[in-house]
């Protein structure tokens, strides 16, 4: 039988804590929340492999370090509301569970959003909750949110999404340009987001926020 919690520790021991990710709460939610069961059946041994997760038709799980090293610098606290774009069977919603007062988790597909609100039941993450509906839409009704992050590669940040930031609220996105692929942190003020540069990582581009060019002869 597979020894997943020893591989829950070997992936925060040679993943995390190298990436120089060493808050508390970001370690303990990625040595508790089971990777294991938040993706497909076939794929449980490959749960803790470095590396993006390929889930098929365009969706992924973002390897652990680059959703660490994410939380890192959102620094979500235990009062605050997290927007969660994208989380398939919903690992990233569980592990910021751990974190936030609130975590909305936005699928817009439907068996996979009724197995992630599963999956996260049985992970005991009772303040999360599952909204099925297109990515870039959000979820107005619940928010507005302290923190939103995208769990895949997007070529542009909606204003959909922006404008259910809060004033000083914060944002995590995957930029995916041509191979190379950047992790940026936006600042809300008013009706303006800064970003920042963050760190280097990659992900396929969800579909969603791809940019579509029209191209002339």
């Amino acid at each position: 039988m597979t020894d997943f919690a020893a591989r829950r520790r070997t992936m925060v021991d040679t993943q995390i804590r190298p990436s120089d990710v060493t808050k508390f709460p970001i370690i303990d939610a990625m040595l508790t929340v089971k990777r294991e069961n938040f993706v497909p059946d076939a794929q449980r041994e490959a749960a803790y492999v470095e590396g993006v997760l390929d889930l098929g038709d365009g969706r992924c799980l973002l390897e652990p370090r680059t959703l660490a090293k994410m939380l890192d610098i959102l620094n979500i606290s235990n009062d605050e509301a997290v927007l969660d774009i994208a989380p398939a069977l919903g690992y990233s919603t569980a592990v910021a569970a751990r974190m936030a007062q609130l975590v909305v988790a936005v699928e817009q597909d439907e068996s996979l959003a009724a197995e992630a609100q599963n999956v996260l039941m049985e992970a005991e993450a009772d303040n999360a909750i599952v909204h099925v509906g297109p990515f870039e839409e959000g979820a107005a009704e619940h928010g507005p949110y302290d923190v939103i992050m995208i769990q895949g590669g997007v070529e542009h940040a909606p204003e959909t999404l922006i404008a259910q930031l809060k004033d000083h609220g914060r944002i995590a996105c995957l930029f995916v340009e041509g191979a190379l692929g950047t992790v940026r942190i936006g600042h809300k003020s008013g009706d303006r987001v800064t970003w920042r540069d963050a760190f280097n990582a990659n992900a396929p581009i969800l579909q969603a926020f791809s940019t579509n060019r029209v191209f002339s002869l």
